[in-house]
């Protein structure tokens, strides 16, 4: 009977991960973007760092933030294992939207399209948080 008991309480559990992995909302996002800013302001390399690392919190499910410097909008840090060849493109090309957000300097929700991970479906709407923060552009974007 344990072994039951067992594996039911993991099947559960994965059921429980996978939920959480795709339910990151706009108070996660916004969250972690707060987050993200002051680990920036603490320690600019060693967050930009851990971002790219995935550690201390900076990748929970689909909840990430990027990072790209304002001068040139060369994307410098982005918590998704899944997108590191985007390293180094220009955000300004990719996503203007996101990079005329930052310009601005205060917390600016833009929305885009995106296609969710693990989706073959045609992209859907993703939204994010972005503002300036020691001459980065940072956001942290949520699927609507």
């Amino acid at each position: 009977m344990f072994p039951r008991l067992l594996i039911g309480a993991l099947g559960a559990t994965a059921v429980l991960l996978e939920a959480a992995y795709a339910q990151g909302t706009a108070a996660d996002a916004k969250a972690m973007l707060e987050k993200t800013v002051a680990a920036i302001k603490a320690d600019k390399a060693n967050a930009l760092d851990q971002i790219n690392k995935g550690e201390n919190g900076f990748l929970v499910g689909d909840i990430y933030p990027f990072c790209f410097n304002l001068d040139d909008g060369a994307l410098v840090a982005i918590g998704n294992p899944n997108a590191k060849r985007s390293l180094g493109q220009d955000i300004s090309l990719t996503n203007p939207q996101a990079y005329a957000a930052a310009k601005e300097g205060q917390i600016k929700e833009v929305t885009y399209e995106a296609s969710k991970p693990g989706s073959d479906k045609n992209p859907g709407l993703k939204a994010s948080f972005i503002t300036a923060v020691a001459g980065l552009g940072c956001g942290v974007g949520y699927y609507k």
